[in-house]
């Protein structure tokens, strides 16, 4: 009788365990996918501030000569970073975990 509540005993123990390491890991383990954004990559960015410089440089140029496509290009340069960033921002809110 006394083996028996033993044995017992140490079953329910290692029960309790399992269902503690069950409860534990339960959320930890669900796999959450990550998702690429397509609008985020350097090259995106670089394609994106090139061109916004190149199209500020030329209507500086056709506006005020030299001078003016420098300062055009870097009114265009900022202007397609702003785009970039706004484009990046704008599918993390469109496509964000729910």
């Amino acid at each position: 009788m006394i083996r028996l509540s033993k044995v017992f005993r140490m079953v329910s123990l290692v029960l309790v365990a399992c269902l503690l390491v069950g409860a534990l890991a339960g959320p930890a383990s669900a796999q959450r996918r990550r998702r690429h954004n397509p609008q985020a990559g350097k090259r995106k960015a670089a394609k994106r501030i090139g061109i916004g410089t190149a199209v500020g440089a030329g209507a500086g140029a056709l506006i005020n000569g030299k001078k003016g496509a420098l300062i055009g290009a870097g009114a265009g340069a900022a202007g397609g970073t702003a785009y970039h960033y706004h484009k990046k921002r704008q599918y993390r809110r469109r496509h964000r975990a729910r």
